[in-house]
C-alpha cells in the first residue's frame, strides 16, 4: 500500500480505537429538520423510523436529499472513479480540513464548503466573488461526509448564487461514508 493511503479496515480501525475524529452525540440522530422519528403505517400497524449513530456512520447531520437543487445531478462511485480516471471532471472535497486530512477520495481537490463562492476560478470561472463569469466552468463532482452531510449541498447553492451552471454540477450524496463502506482505497494527510 503506498504511503498516505489507508484500507477501508485500517481506516475504521484507527478511528475506532483512538477515538479521533470529531465527537458524537448519543441518542437519536435527525432524520429530517428537527425529526428524529418519523411513523409510518404498515398492514402490521405504525412503525416508527428513526436513526442511530451505527459504527459505519461518519457524522449525525441530517439527511440530505439526492438533488440538493433542481438540475443537479447525482452520480455514484462508478461515475466519481471514472471522472478521476478520464479527468472530465473535477472531483471536490467539500469538507473541512480536519475531515479531509483523516481520509478523502484520491485525485479530489479541497475547496472547503465555507471557501467556495470565494475560489470558482479553481473550477474554471474568471472574475471574484459576486461577479463570476462561469460560462468556461468544468464539471465537478462535489461531495463530504455521506448522506446526512449538508457541507457539499451548502456549497453547491453557493455555487448557484455566484452563477455556476448547476447543470455542470454533480452531487456525490454518498460521499466518504458510501466510499469507506464500500472498501474503496482513501488517502490520508491530504492538504
Amino acid at each position: 500500500m503506498r504511503k498516505g493511503f489507508l484500507s477501508l479496515s485500517a481506516a475504521f480501525l484507527m478511528l475506532s480505537m483512538t477515538g479521533s475524529g470529531p465527537a458524537f452525540a448519543e441518542g437519536d440522530l435527525k432524520i429530517s429538520g428537527d425529526d428524529t422519528v418519523v411513523t409510518i403505517q404498515t398492514d402490521e400497524g405504525a412503525v416508527d423510523i428513526t436513526r442511530s449513530k451505527t459504527e459505519a456512520a461518519l457524522i449525525g447531520g441530517v439527511l440530505q436529499p439526492m438533488v440538493p437543487l433542481p438540475g443537479v445531478t447525482p452520480v455514484g462511485e462508478l461515475e466519481v472513479i471514472d471522472a478521476l480516471k478520464s479527468g472530465t471532471a473535477k472531483v471536490v472535497d467539500m469538507r473541512t480540513m480536519e475531515w479531509r486530512t483523516q481520509a478523502t477520495i484520491p485525485g479530489s481537490i479541497h475547496i472547503p464548503y465555507t471557501e467556495v463562492a470565494m475560489r470558482l476560478d479553481e473550477l474554471g470561472c474568471e472574475g471574484e466573488q459576486g461577479a463570476w463569469e462561469c460560462a468556461a466552468a468544468d464539471n465537478v463532482i462535489a461531495f463530504c461526509n455521506g448522506p446526512a452531510c449538508p457541507q457539499s449541498p451548502v456549497a453547491i447553492k453557493a455555487m448557484a448564487r455566484e452563477g455556476y451552471p448547476v447543470a455542470k454540477i454533480f452531487y456525490y450524496r454518498g460521499g466518504m461514508q458510501d466510499w469507506m463502506v464500500l472498501g474503496l482505497t482513501t488517502a490520508e494527510d491530504m492538504f
